[in-house]
C-alpha cells in the first residue's frame, strides 16, 4: 500500500478542529503536522494514510469545515517523497 498525504487549511482553529474531527472518525488515517500561522487565524492540518484513506478523510473534512467556517485550500499527495516528509515533519507541530 502507498502512503499519501492530505493537506487541509482552514480559517480559524475552531474549523480545523472540526474538519480534523471528521478526517479522523472517517478513514484510517494518522494527524502528522499542524500549522498554524496569523495567531491561528489560518491553520494547515496533514495527515498521513494510504491513498484512498486519506481522500475519503479530505472529503469528509472539507465537508465537516465548510459548515463552520472557511476552507481555504485542500491537497493530497500520493507518494509524497521522504524529503517532503522530513519538511512537513521539521517543525514541531504534533
Amino acid at each position: 500500500m502507498e502512503k499519501a498525504i492530505a493537506l487541509l487549511e482552514v480559517q480559524a482553529m475552531v474549523t480545523a478542529i472540526v474538519g480534523l474531527d471528521a478526517m479522523v472518525k472517517t478513514a484510517d488515517v494518522k494527524l502528522i503536522h499542524v500549522e498554524k500561522r496569523l495567531g491561528g487565524r489560518l491553520v494547515t492540518v496533514v495527515v498521513e494514510g494510504t491513498v484512498s484513506a486519506v481522500t475519503a478523510a479530505l472529503e469528509a473534512g472539507v465537508e465537516a469545515a465548510q459548515a463552520v467556517g472557511n476552507v481555504m485550500c485542500k491537497e493530497v499527495i500520493a507518494r509524497p517523497h521522504p524529503d517532503i516528509i522530513k519538511f512537513i515533519k521539521s517543525d514541531k507541530g504534533v
